[in-house]
């Protein structure tokens, strides 16, 4: 089975869950922004979890399919049609040869993920299918999706599945008004105010429009102040700056003291910007399908609530599996 690019989209690209263990040397984890829309989109046409999708961010492409097969949408709210006809999100869905997928506008979220039974086939590059754009590695030539760029697709020895396995909204995570992201403070909190650490948890931040696969800029929010300080030997003057460190995924820079950026899936691994905590992977997910000018509040938790929040989502996650694999 293969697929046809008609129209790509804004940015469409190849993910699965990453390349994991190259952090040290630079190469970001890469993978879907939101992994729970990836999971659930594979185990819904019966893939392995980690088979390569696609993701598309605002604006989903126009795809025609070369053989029959399972296609399944998730993630955002962008409804999709087969031929014009409007079909489920979150539900399994039968494509035959010469029919094609497109999108209605976006209602709700900024990422869908399009799960096509037996996975995109594209090289595994230091371990993972996963696009990363930034470094021209991975996914489809390295690059977002192009007009006319046909992607083959692992073949799925099970042709007897047919539509209609979905997954009950109550499985999935609604957004609200206001976006609440739980942060564990970081190493350098101790570089700014008292004042402006309070203002950071306060203050309503909004979502900017540098907002990628590298991460999300917030804008909104009352200026950091800092401490006064000696310049360290290997730091910038700019009292934002350190000597280079670690980042790790999650980490909340705020460069000149002017604006947060979260780091997310492309990020660099280290650098010479204060990190003042660190998102918990639990709302990871939820970053992802932050649209611009959406309004957001960081909420300081313990190490100890963190774990329970990942607790939880993985809880979440295993209900969906029993859900979609009986």
């Amino acid at each position: 089975m293969g697929v046809k690019v008609i129209s790509p989209g804004l940015s469409t690209t190849v993910q699965d869950l990453g390349r994991h263990g190259f952090y040290h040397l630079g190469i970001p984890m890469g993978g879907g922004m939101d992994m729970f829309a990836l999971r659930c989109a594979n185990l819904l046409v019966g893939n392995d979890e980690g088979a390569a999708v696609l993701e598309a961010v605002y604006m989903g492409p126009e795809l025609e399919f070369t053989s029959d097969g399972l296609v399944a949408v998730t993630g955002a709210d962008m409804p999709f049609r087969l031929d014009g006809v409007l079909q489920e999100s979150w539900a399994r869905c039968a494509v035959r040869a010469g029919q094609r997928l497109s999108f209605d506008y976006l209602k709700a979220g900024a990422r869908v993920y399009i799960a096509i039974s037996g996975g995109i086939d594209v090289p595994i590059v230091l371990g993972s299918r996963s696009t990363y754009a930034l470094g021209s590695m991975g996914g489809f030539e390295g690059r977002a999706l192009k007009a006319d760029d046909l992607m083959p697709v692992l073949c799925n020895t099970d042709n007897s599945a047919t539509s209609g396995r979905n997954l009950p909204p109550n499985y999935r995570r609604e957004q609200s008004a206001t976006t609440e992201l739980r942060v564990i403070s970081g190493m350098y909190m101790h570089r700014i105010t008292e004042e402006s650490r309070a203002n950071f948890f306060s203050d309503v931040w909004k979502v900017s429009t540098e907002a990628d696969r590298i991460g999300y800029r917030f804008m909104g929010g009352e200026k950091f102040s800092f401490l006064e300080r000696e310049q360290p030997f290997g730091a910038g003057s700019d009292p934002s700056n350190i000597v280079d460190t670690c980042y790790p995924y999650g980490s909340i820079q705020i460069p000149g003291g002017a604006e947060p950026i979260v780091l997310h899936r492309d990020a660099v691994s280290g650098g010479g910007f204060a990190v003042i905590g660190t998102v918990i992977s639990a709302d990871m997910d939820l970053i992802g399908q932050l649209q611009p000018n959406m309004e957001t509040r960081f909420v300081e938790v313990s190490m100890e609530e963190a774990l329970v929040a990942r607790k939880d989502r993985q809880q979440l996650l295993d209900r969906a599996r029993q859900q979609l694999m009986n």
